[in-house]
């Protein structure tokens, strides 16, 4: 017997079940040019090496399927149907990555699914992912940029960036990264950039950042930031100052309006009318408000209500 042929045989089978793929011993056997008493015996060293290691395979098994007569591996680690399409439904949704990093991920993902059902969210997924429609994008590939500048924040790099304005010129902008974060469409690179006022905050659509220089020596040190209490603050990817807005709410779900700004709370309701506190950072808020049309009436600030009401009312004469 050639032992080298048998190892590199039983490691094909045994990584082709870790894949997902249903195993015939007939046609492993025929692919290989065996018999298929040889095949069954490989797969018999297989599931005793797994239930020998069944702790450190994280209680895999590999069963045969009278059925359809096929092996297959199950393991506690496979995603369960309803995650799987949950987490599609997601990635989806957010239309962050390109048409085939996408098909990629997904793919992936689905090795994962159980066996028995695989035909039917296969069916699902094709669905979901015919009728996908991706933001455009100035980089190849999100999901590198998205690993490069996280690898550079671990580190504690600074980066040169040439970046993409809204306006389509381009700048050449050196920040230390700080952190990511993706809010609705789009994941935004936040990093400190020297001004004349010192180290502020700036956010840098990830999609539009074309080109990252990365430096050894860094020139902006001891710098501090707190992702979490942003992300709580900051939903909508505008930079500003932090400040507390009141507002009455007469829309139909009270809490969308929560659960769309973290630090939220419902402070009255009278008549219909909620009364509505958040801390917020940036002048994604005001944004957000004029979105919600005669449903919100900014009460604090003053400054802000304010700017949301010459705001309406330069609305109302473009109509006249």
């Amino acid at each position: 017997m050639d032992t080298a042929n048998k190892t590199e045989r039983i490691l094909a089978i045994f990584f082709r079940l870790v894949r997902g793929e249903d195993l015939s011993v007939s046609a492993v056997a025929d692919e290989y040019g065996v018999s298929s008493k040889t095949i069954s015996r490989d797969m018999n060293d297989i599931k005793a090496f797994f239930a020998e290691n069944r702790s450190m395979l994280g209680y895999a098994e590999v069963r045969y399927s009278y059925q359809q007569r096929v092996y297959r591996l199950y393991m506690k680690e496979f995603l369960t149907d309803p995650e799987l399409l949950s987490l599609v439904k997601i990635l989806v949704a957010s239309r962050s990555l390109n048409r085939e990093d996408m098909l990629t991920l997904v793919d992936k993902l689905r090795n994962f699914s159980s066996p028995e059902d695989r035909k039917l969210i296969n069916h699902i997924l094709e669905k979901e992912l015919y009728h996908y429609n991706p933001v455009r994008s100035d980089v190849p590939h999100v999901t590198d940029r998205l690993w490069q500048i996280s690898k550079a924040i671990e580190e504690k790099k600074e980066i040169t960036i040439t970046y993409l304005k809204m306006d389509r010129s381009e700048i050449t902008r050196r920040v230390l990264p700080a952190a990511v974060m993706q809010s609705e469409y789009y994941f935004y690179m936040i990093a400190f950039h020297s001004t004349d006022k010192g180290q502020e905050e700036r956010f840098y659509r990830i999609d539009r950042i074309k080109h990252v220089i990365e430096h050894r020596d860094r020139e902006m040190k001891n710098m501090t930031f707190n992702e979490g209490e942003l992300r709580k603050h900051n939903q909508l990817m505008f930079p500003g100052k932090e400040r507390r807005v009141v507002f009455e709410f007469t829309g139909p779900s009270v809490q969308a309006a929560l659960d769309r700004l973290p630090t939220s709370r419902l402070i009255d309701v009278k008549n219909g009318v909620s009364v509505i506190e958040a801390k917020t950072s940036g002048d994604g808020i005001k944004m957000w408000l004029l979105s919600q049309g005669d449903w919100v009436k900014v009460i604090e600030p003053k400054e802000l209500a304010d700017e949301i009401r010459k705001i309406a009312g330069n609305i109302v004469k473009k109509y006249d």
